[in-house]
């Protein structure tokens, strides 16, 4: 989920943002249409992220990229295919206004279990000064991407049971939240040492796997975040946008 501080900044920028409602950025492609063959998970379209909520403009649970980005990926996903891999993104564009949903969560009060699994070490004021939250994404440029590693042929993923008790995403896969991808060492969005990429302290066939991720991503020119093993950025960051994510009409 890597943001970027500097909220005074990021302020002035938001307000200039294109409000775009109802059709893409310039430049800006749906994942779907560039490579179809990548699974999509988006989380902050859903219930199962730290907030507990879908996020602000995301009305539909759509990856959207920059069409540079989308090619990448798409070239990512053609040479995993050789190994029987294949990509599943948590998150692409983001809308500014989620942005600013993150920064207004963190100064509410203590989360439920539901959403505490997220950041079982942490307390939920600290995420900000741990470099997990802050005020600027390149999310919202559509130069980032969250994602994993699936078997091929694809897994379909057990149902979120938003009443479930879903164990730590520092825990064992099987008592996390459903995910139907490759155990990385940590769930997706799991603010904790053990999601920095070069974490020492996972299993060995976890390193491993992010191994085969990173060399993948960078292979095709994206660079990874290194407190988030599933983060990767691509190319130069344009400006922010605060247009909502709609379904394709294709």
């Amino acid at each position: 989920m890597k943001l970027f501080a500097g909220s005074a900044f990021f302020a002035i920028l938001l307000a200039s943002a294109p409000a775009l409602a109802g059709r893409l950025p310039p430049s800006f492609v749906y994942l779907r249409d560039v490579a179809p063959a990548i699974a999509q998970d988006m989380r902050y379209a859903s219930y199962d992220n730290f907030t507990g909520r879908p996020l602000p403009g995301y009305d539909a649970p759509e990856c959207v990229l920059r069409r540079g980005v989308a090619d990448a990926l798409a070239k990512v996903e053609a040479d995993l295919a050789k190994q029987s891999l294949g990509l599943k993104v948590y998150d692409c564009y983001r809308p500014a206004r989620a942005v600013r949903a993150f920064a207004r969560w963190s100064q509410t009060p203590d989360p439920a279990p539901s959403t505490k699994r997220f950041f079982p070490a942490l307390e939920k004021r600290t995420l900000f000064a741990q470099g997990y939250i802050a005020a600027r994404s390149a999310h919202s440029t559509g130069t980032a991407v969250d994602l994993t590693l699936i078997a091929l042929p694809p897994a379909r993923a057990p149902h979120y049971d938003r009443a479930a008790a879903y164990g730590p995403c520092t825990g064992s896969a099987d008592k996390r939240a459903p995910d139907a991808s490759l155990d990385m060492g940590t769930g997706f969005d799991c603010f904790d040492d053990k999601s920095h990429t070069a974490n020492a302290t996972i299993s060995t066939e976890a390193k491993h796997r992010r191994g085969i991720l990173l060399a993948a991503m960078r292979r095709r020119g994206f660079h990874n975040y290194f407190r988030e093993w599933w983060h990767f950025s691509f190319g130069t960051r344009g400006p922010a946008y605060d247009v909502p994510i709609e379904r394709s009409s294709k």
